[in-house]
């Protein structure tokens, strides 16, 4: 089977590394560009330096700060309506992945003509959009070196996802002093959503040599980092080892793709407004219990970089010992782990498991061929 292998042409990182953003939006010869964020992160002080660069490398800025979390398509509409009237040129998004999809969506709707509806899917998106700088402010979705941006259809209860390659940036900047200020909280729910990204690009049937070194450093340094990072916020080391393996796991899930849990995570987190990395969380342990007979060696074989002793032990059995390790991880960054703790009750199953089985784009990654009762039982055995 032919695969292919891309991600963000330009990657800046390294502490410090958001002050260089005047070189980048010069280097590309823009004057004007409109900064894509929400309030949390405008009110913690992170867009202060950028706004400081841009200003001496003489670039206008203006400013859409009406990004919400899981963001209705919507949203869109109004970031692009922003856009056309402060004549920018480029769209900056700063912040976690809700505007950085919010960014990518809006910058290929400002040259693309609308519905927003007619792209999600694969490939749909006609022509290439604004160009784009992408600057994380978690350590989670990866979303600044996928060509993916996911938004929130409130009528259907759903998340959609438009794929292209035109969502790519032009440029990356990764700078985990951004990420020093994060609650404990907020660090382990994005944190984990990474972690899971790589776990199940590993586990993807598309997966190959390349994405499995992503997926395997990234699991080295997201596994291994995550609870000093949760532990001690201001531990720079910590943070931007867990920066460096969220945007490995990203570019791992851009090419492999993600796999079953995002597609029992989405319909939660639609119905219940369970946060993204949290509703990952609540999924993963059950969906692999289900997902390993689909590869019981490749599961096994992450006992590698979860650094778990396997003498003796036959494969199914080193599985177990995974969903341990990630079940003890969970405890010890205080993530809920019930799906009763939302309010999800017994009575709720039959219309999430149909929203499970609405996610064909990811279903055609897993491992294991997934039915609607299949998809009942694994909603039971999380709650």
């Amino acid at each position: 089977m032919v695969r292919v292998f891309s991600t963000t042409p330009r990657i800046v990182m390294g502490p410090g590394a958001v002050r260089t953003i005047g070189a980048e939006v010069k280097a590309l010869g823009i004057k004007r560009v409109l900064i894509v964020t929400d309030r949390g992160v405008i009110s913690a002080g992170l867009m202060k330096p950028i706004e400081e660069a841009l200003k001496a490398a003489r670039v206008q800025v203006a400013v859409f700060d009406r990004v919400e979390p899981d963001p209705r398509y919507e949203i869109v509409a109004d970031c692009v309506q922003t856009a056309r009237n402060s004549k920018a040129r480029m769209l900056i998004g700063l912040g976690g992945g809700s505007p950085m999809d919010i960014t990518k969506t809006s910058a290929v709707m400002l040259t693309n003509k609308g519905p927003i509806g007619a792209y999600f899917g694969i490939n749909l998106v006609p022509k290439p959009g604004l160009p784009t700088i992408l600057i994380p402010t978690t350590a989670g979705t990866g979303s600044e070196v996928t060509p993916i941006a996911i938004l929130s259809d409130e009528g259907e209860k759903l998340k959609k996802g438009i794929v292209s390659p035109y969502l790519y940036p032009a440029v990356s900047i990764l700078d985990a002093e951004l990420t020093l200020g994060l609650p404990p909280q907020v660090t382990a729910a994005t944190g984990i959503d990474a972690l899971i990204h790589a776990i199940e690009a590993y586990t993807s049937v598309n997966a190959t040599a390349i994405t499995d070194m992503y997926c395997i450093k990234a699991i080295e340094l997201l596994y291994g980092n995550i609870r000093t990072a949760y532990a001690k916020g201001d531990n720079l080391a910590a943070r931007t080892a867990m920066m460096e393996g969220a945007m490995l796991a990203g570019i791992a899930f851009a090419n492999a793709g993600v796999t079953a849990v995002h597609a029992f995570a989405y319909p939660i987190g639609a119905e219940f407004h369970i946060p993204h990395g949290i509703a990952n969380s609540l999924m993963l342990p059950h969906v692999i219990r289900f997902n390993a007979l689909g590869n019981v060696a490749k599961f096994a074989s992450l006992a590698g970089p979860f650094e778990i002793s396997v003498q003796g032990l036959e494969k199914l059995a080193i599985v177990d010992k995974v969903i341990a390790a990630i079940d003890r991880l969970a405890e010890d960054v205080r993530l809920p782990n019930r799906l009763a703790d939302f309010g999800v009750k017994e009575e709720h199953i039959p219309m999430l498991a149909d929203g499970v089985m609405k996610v064909t784009r990811l279903l055609a990654n897993n491992p294991r061929t997934l039915t609607l009762e299949d998809a009942k039982r694994i909603y039971r055995a999380a709650l």
